[in-house]
């Protein structure tokens, strides 16, 4: 039944927070409607609101963290379902898993070389590692 309901939007539109949350990007619509308002996620590399409409062939940019996700909408889909349909909404870019793949282990060798294992870390340097983590490449404001 949900598979036909996906098939019929195919043709239509559905809001863009309820296609993320469909498509299990945010546990909930309200942090998925928060995210698209708060800048976090791109419709066709534009800001736009959480009420905007997404169609089939879309690109959706969603950032969480530090990592970048770019998808491109396959199917459309009103409900949400299991993980095995939702990953059947979006196919994501390889250019984006390569991106990401590369952001994972600079962050794990920059950690490394950040701490060198003498005990536990100083405050100073807790702190360090911390303004580490929270670094974005996209994010100008370090941490704000």
């Amino acid at each position: 039944m949900h598979a036909q309901k996906q098939e019929d939007l195919t043709d239509q539109r559905v809001r863009l927070d309820r296609w993320l949350w469909a498509a299990r990007q945010y546990k909930t619509r309200s942090l998925a409607s928060k995210a698209v308002g708060g800048g976090k996620v791109r419709l066709n590399d534009r800001r736009t609101k959480p009420g905007v409409a997404v169609q089939v062939g879309d690109r959706v940019t969603v950032r969480k963290g530090t990592y970048e996700f770019r998808l491109v909408v396959e199917a459309l889909s009103e409900q949400r379902g299991p993980a095995s349909e939702a990953i059947t909404l979006y196919r994501e870019t390889p250019d984006s898993i390569a991106e990401r793949e590369k952001r994972r282990a600079q962050m794990k060798q920059s950690l490394i070389q950040g701490y060198e294992g003498k005990g536990r870390p100083t405050k100073k340097e807790r702190r360090e590692l911390e303004r580490l983590r929270r670094r974005s490449p996209h994010d100008p404001h370090d941490g704000d």
